[in-house]
């Protein structure tokens, strides 16, 4: 579980996070929705650690983060997984040491068990026998399973997805946002997600929070969205559809 209290950011006196408040819970895809420059990557970027909150708490079970050193934070970041939008492959390194890379960084495991964690994970992700392809030579879907493979190397308890079905086709996001969800309820993870897409909404959504202006609007579950009284979500769920129907329509 990863709570979050009464959270203040601003950058140059703007406020970018405005009193934000909530619970993330485990073995659920817990997203966090809203339009660009709403404040929802900086949200989830405050809860790992990558921006620094003015005010307010961050905790991870019964540890409040925020107040931790360099050193003690990373106790808890080596439980954290992190699946970033363009995937942040290694281009250089192929998929198997692209998902050994956070083994060799934090685990004791030896060579040997290494080697049959990288596998498990591939194998997991479906990308079994592709050890030694590099990712260029990956489809764009292929790429962001190898990126998740990495993100659960580490078993870890908590998964952050900033944008996991970008520049995918709807298809294969439908596989991606599957197999998050089938990881996150198959180890119990507390599992964040920063997303705009409302297929993904509707398809894994089990608990929602929707971010405007740096404020939480509303806060539901996939099967509440649709009847909202909140007219600043009505707004962004009809823009996702009308841009979603002329995409359709090639206009």
């Amino acid at each position: 579980m990863i709570r979050v209290k009464n959270i203040y950011k601003s950058f140059d006196g703007r406020n970018v996070l405005d009193d934000i408040s909530v619970t993330f819970e485990p073995g659920m895809t817990n997203l966090i929705i809203g339009s660009s420059g709403s404040g929802k990557t900086v949200l989830l970027k405050s809860i790992v650690g990558l921006h620094e909150a003015d005010s307010g708490e961050i905790w991870y079970e019964d540890t409040l983060f925020n107040t931790l050193n360099f050193h003690e934070r990373k106790e808890i970041r080596k439980q954290i997984g992190m699946l970033f939008q363009g995937s942040a492959l290694f281009d250089s390194l192929s998929v198997e040491d692209n998902v050994r890379f956070p083994l060799d960084m934090f685990s004791g495991l030896n060579t040997r068990e290494k080697k049959e964690r990288v596998n498990f994970c591939l194998e997991r992700v479906n990308l079994a026998g592709t050890n030694k392809l590099f990712p260029s030579e990956l489809s764009g879907g292929m790429k962001k399973r190898a990126a998740i493979a990495r993100a659960i190397a580490l078993n870890p308890r908590y998964l952050f997805c900033d944008e996991p079905n970008s520049g995918l086709d709807p298809i294969t996001a439908i596989l991606i946002d599957n197999l998050i969800k089938e990881i996150t309820e198959e180890y119990n993870i507390t599992t964040v997600v920063n997303t705009h897409d409302m297929n993904s909404v509707m398809e894994i959504g089990e608990k929602i929070v929707f971010i405007s202006e740096g404020q939480k609007c509303w806060e539901g579950n996939s099967k509440e969205i649709l009847n909202s009284d909140c007219k600043l979500l009505n707004d962004f769920v009809f823009a996702n559809a009308l841009a979603k129907q002329l995409k359709n329509t090639g206009v």
